[in-house]
């Protein structure tokens, strides 16, 4: 179990939360985050990438020149893979990317890597109402007061998507908002410092703490 300190809206703190997630050993703690990571990464690409091969890439249907008598090089088509326009060898073409993984294994490799940056992360009383409009400043002027650099990689953990919170978020280039239930094994460990809400906090040991 892991105590983190609840801070509000100044920066005050204002109580306790806690946090007790079932997490794997610490010999293969490493190997299963890492597995959920490059699915993840995996999961995400298109595989849309595609070259044509001398079938393929249009024209080449006659010989150039004749096989004999002008010095040259046979050739036996302009769309030999050798030629400026020709086909691609061995070039990629549309695949799937995607890597199958356990669900038991993926809820354990996302509650082992949330668990695995408690100390970065800060606590804070649900703030929505302290933003009843969109302003970036008020965001990043509370950031420091609960001690995160505006200048780091900020991830924000709500319970639910707020419209405020969101548009005030959105001119930061390095700050990201996501809802607990979207939690992923990327966004956790690509971010210097995590801000989850209490109720986001509540949320996520509701959903993975049984497991």
């Amino acid at each position: 179990m892991v105590n983190c300190v609840v801070k509000n809206w100044q920066g005050e703190e204002v109580g306790q939360a806690s946090l007790d997630l079932r997490v794997a050993k610490d010999e293969t703690a490493s190997h299963v985050v890492h597995r959920a990571l490059v699915r993840q990464m995996n999961n995400s690409r298109q595989g849309t990438a595609s070259t044509k091969t001398r079938a393929e890439v249009r024209g080449g249907g006659r010989k150039p020149w004749r096989q004999k008598g002008t010095g040259r090089a046979r050739a036996g088509s302009i769309r030999s893979p050798l030629w400026r326009g020709g086909g691609v060898i061995f070039g990629p073409k549309p695949r799937d990317y995607s890597v199958k993984m356990n669900r038991k294994e993926r809820r354990l490799a996302l509650r082992t890597a949330f668990q695995s940056r408690t100390d970065d992360l800060v606590v804070v009383e649900d703030f929505a109402v302290e933003l009843p409009r969109p302003k970036t400043k008020e965001l990043v002027q509370a950031m420091s007061r609960w001690g995160i650099d505006p200048d780091s990689k900020v991830l924000f953990v709500v319970s639910e998507r707020n419209e405020n919170i969101y548009l005030s978020s959105r001119n930061l280039s390095k700050v990201r908002m996501i809802s607990a239930n979207n939690l992923n094994v990327f966004d956790i460990l690509a971010a210097d410092r995590i801000v989850a809400t209490q109720s986001a906090l509540d949320m996520i040991q509701e959903v993975y703490g049984d497991d």
